[in-house]
């Protein structure tokens, strides 16, 4: 039986279809179980684009590659959608892959992925007169000139007042030559 399984014990009527099957990646059950409840529970997966790493870093009992390659017959089927950004892979459910995965884990229609869940934070409304604006903020406070912000005499933003106001000094006088740095007057290239 193992000399009819390996690839170069073949018979010669042995078709490239059924050579192809057995080019494809076995993945344990306990491990293609473990991947399928992270990516129903969570809803979405991501993986780095390491086909050596020994282990996923969300499911340390699981290679890197295991994931990958479960996730590329996943697309394939369009149960998720991938992305790829920065030597990563990201993958989320989609609603056929919900519906699969359910059959496949046997779980209830009322367990659905974290992506779908909705916050259970309560919106809160700012009251009128409790120093918000519409989208819940505190109010800035307003200046009529720029001499509250800048820290004149009032003070303003809390860095202190400014010594002096006055510009550079009298003396001072910059050169503009050409040629040295950005800009132009590059020399006549």
């Amino acid at each position: 039986s193992l000399r009819t399984a390996h690839p170069l014990f073949l018979p010669a009527f042995a078709t490239r279809s059924f050579r192809k099957q057995l080019r494809k990646m076995i993945v344990p059950k306990k491990n293609r179980v473990e991947v399928y409840q992270y990516l129903f529970k969570e809803g979405v997966l991501y993986a780095k684009k390491d086909y050596n790493a020994p282990s996923h870093p969300e499911m340390p009992d699981v290679p890197n590659l295991h994931v990958i390659k479960l996730m590329q017959s996943f697309k394939s089927r369009e149960l998720v959608t991938e992305r790829y950004a920065w030597s990563h892979y990201y993958w989320y459910v989609t609603n056929d892959g919900i519906k699969y995965l359910r059959e496949y884990l046997s779980l209830p229609d009322e367990i659905v992925p974290a992506t779908l869940k909705k916050s259970t934070r309560p919106l809160a409304r700012p009251t009128p007169g409790d120093g918000r604006r519409e989208g819940g903020r505190p109010d800035r406070p307003r200046f009529s000139d720029r001499e509250g912000y800048r820290g004149g005499e009032g003070g303003g933003m809390g860095r202190g007042s400014a010594p002096d106001k006055a510009g550079a000094p009298g003396e001072f006088n910059p050169e503009f030559r050409g040629g040295l740095g950005r800009g132009r007057g590059g020399g006549g290239y």
